[in-house]
């Protein structure tokens, strides 16, 4: 299964979310992030960057735009917001079947928005990723339908 996570820069919030999902190194789970907003060869951002360190989640990356090729080598697309998730399904209408929030494909009464830590401090980007972290507990548990 192919996984692409999206979110609006392609900095913080997806490529954390891909660095914890590939970290579980599941046999045939391929996964990838994209931005709504980015551009192809970005930094991910640096505080991004310490807390996977930190959490010793190995990862590089370079941002990736939102593309067509992307949409068709997904076979699920996991947005971060459900303006993503808006802006997925209006830019790649034949997409949408396979387009959520990644809240909401998890847990389907829970449609929060995952936080956006983009401009705050080290301890906005922990709780991020400790909410990414507990996303990816539910799809590991979902995926292999436990």
């Amino acid at each position: 299964m192919n996984i692409l996570f999206v979110c609006t820069g392609n900095t913080c919030r997806s490529p954390m979310a891909e660095a914890i999902l590939k970290a579980r190194d599941i046999e045939n789970i391929n996964v990838r992030s994209a931005g709504i907003y980015a551009m192809d060869g970005g930094a991910m951002s640096q505080n991004s960057q310490i807390v996977l360190d930190n959490n010793d989640v190995p990862f590089t990356h370079e941002s990736s735009a939102m593309k067509e090729a992307l949409i068709d080598w997904a076979d699920l697309v996991l947005t971060m917001t459900a303006s993503h998730k808006q802006a997925m399904i209006y830019s790649f209408p034949e997409a949408i079947s396979k387009v959520y929030m990644y809240t909401e494909f998890v847990t389907p009464e829970n449609t929060q928005d995952v936080s956006d830590p983009y401009g705050g401090d080290l301890s906005t980007y922990e709780h991020t990723y400790q909410e990414l972290h507990t996303l990816t507990d539910k799809l590991v548990k979902k995926l292999q339908g436990d």
